[in-house]
């Protein structure tokens, strides 16, 4: 097509060109290859190519679906695809390769989407940055100094670049939500039972994790969270199916007035940086102006207390981690098989108990009730997604003397004196204090999104947070809608990466 430029288009878009046969699949693939190997050298997203599968793949798509033909990354963790590897970000997997694909894949296929590779995860998708000793850190496009964030980091920057218009994704702690609102995209995580997370799982991280996409537009992500809602028999936890169309909500103006709840406290009374909290205010002034009830309003939950029940489950599924890798491994798994900081983790689980672990679950219950009868009175709430910019890559590495305490612990495995004196503890809540927000809604189950809705005076995108109650994915998805044709909507194509021809 001539004067066709392929990182103008979003999914649908490119998707439209190729039913109307103005363009050819295999058109849009070699645009998306040509950009992966451009940009991919100095961002390191894109770790495993498909590129001779997805040529395949476009010769036999069928061009009624969805994103018939629109070329997507996958993440590498919880996304498996028949016959390819998928490491989790760690050498201990860097050999394996999937049996089946998962139930995520299969829907997705249902769409015609081409898969053309896989992107980059933190080891075992525990960080909310994107750097693996395996593979390397992931760069920002916006500033290859900063890390996207994490877990998706590798799926934000690779969509963020213009490799390609969607890439999968899955959030258990912020992990759609936190590279979303660092690299200026918009991401939804969906209410908890609305995406498959079978066959290897009933649960996945209790239920706090759940899978979709990171998009450029809205309308993406409300297309592809329309075509991979379906109900899961083997899984732990069910939502009523909307009646309805995610992507119809997106394109449906709404004239009622909402009442909104914001917040720009840390609910861990950590400090919130001063252009995260003016994002926030900024956004509430606006949504003021459109004649919605605005209202200054903290969550009703106690957020240490969350905190706390979190990183017990991170604990547990970290130690569960380590000792499921002897069937991947064919022996017990050691220290070396692992990153240094994921073992602590590990002996950390292993020396919690089966009590704290049920008492910090009841405290995700107390949430779900508490935010269930906030949101009778409010129909959104609205935070900053993370209380700080995105770091500097290696800036939340452990310093050389932590190192060497892992090391000794590690090697001692003394997980139990270390839980008792709160060191790990110390260091992870550290890391949170970045980013507090996004693990509420996945412990209570809730949906909520991140729209990029504020340039900081570096440059750098910064993300806004709505939640709201659960099921009601299609009052976001409107709302969304209608924020992305405001002025406040930061345009991705802002960035050095997206604008180099």
């Amino acid at each position: 097509m001539k004067g066709f430029v392929y990182k103008e288009y979003d999914g649908l878009g490119l998707a439209k060109l190729m039913k109307k046969k103005e363009l050819h699949p295999k058109e849009v693939l070699q645009e998306a290859i040509k950009t992966i190997e451009k940009h991919n050298p100095k961002l390191n997203a894109v770790i495993n190519k498909f590129y001779e599968k997805a040529e395949l793949m476009v010769d036999q798509v069928d061009l009624t679906g969805k994103f018939a033909g629109v070329p997507m990354l996958v993440k590498d963790i919880a996304q498996e695809i028949e016959g390819e590897r998928i490491s989790l970000g760690s050498k201990a997997y860097q050999n394996y390769k999937a049996k089946v694909d998962s139930n995520y894949i299969k829907n997705v296929r249902k769409t015609g989407a081409i898969f053309v590779g896989q992107t980059n995860v933190p080891e075992f998708a525990l960080m909310g940055i994107t750097e693996p000793k395996l593979y390397g850190p992931t760069r920002n496009p916006w500033n290859t100094e900063h890390t996207p964030g994490g877990s998706s980091g590798g799926s934000a920057a690779a969509v963020a670049s213009g490799m390609v218009p969607i890439a999968g994704a899955n959030d258990g702690g912020g992990s759609i939500r936190i590279p979303g609102a660092y690299c200026g995209l918009f991401g939804m995580k969906p209410t908890r039972g609305r995406t498959p997370v079978g066959p290897f799982y009933g649960r996945y991280w209790q239920g706090a994790s759940v899978d979709l996409i990171l998009s450029r537009s809205v309308r993406d992500s409300a297309a592809m969270l329309d075509a991979i809602s379906v109900y899961e028999k083997g899984a732990a936890f069910h939502v009523h199916p909307f009646q309805g169309s995610y992507l119809e909500q997106v394109q449906i103006p709404r004239d009622k007035k909402l009442n909104i709840a914001f917040s720009v406290q840390s609910p861990l009374g950590t400090t919130v940086d001063s252009e995260c909290k003016e994002a926030v205010l900024k956004t509430a002034k606006y949504l003021e102006s459109l004649g919605h009830n605005v209202i200054e309003k903290d969550a009703p939950v106690n957020g240490k207390k969350l905190s706390h029940s979190y990183l017990t489950m991170y604990f547990g599924e970290v130690a569960a981690v380590l000792a499921s890798l002897k069937e991947v491994l064919g022996r017990k798994v050691q220290m070396s098989d692992v990153e240094t900081t994921t073992w602590i983790l590990g002996l950390v689980g292993k020396a919690t108990s089966a009590e704290e672990f049920v008492l910090s679950i009841r405290e995700w219950d107390i949430a779900a009730m508490a935010m269930e009868e906030f949101h009778e009175t409010y129909d959104l709430y609205l935070t900053p997604t993370t209380a700080m910019p995105p770091a500097k890559i290696g800036e939340l590495d452990p310093s050389s003397s932590e190192t060497r305490l892992m090391q000794v612990a590690g090697k001692l495995g003394v997980g139990g004196i270390l839980k008792k004196i709160g060191i790990v503890e110390e260091v992870a809540e550290n890391n949170l204090k970045r980013t507090p927000f996004t693990q509420l809604a996945n412990l209570t189950g809730q949906p909520a999104i991140t729209i990029p809705l504020h340039l900081s005076k570096e440059g750098l995108p910064v993300g806004v947070q709505f939640m709201t109650a659960k099921g009601k994915e299609d009052l976001l998805y409107s709302f969304a809608g209608q924020l992305e044709q405001s002025d406040l909507w930061v345009p991705v194509q802002g960035n050095q990466f997206f604008q180099e021809a």
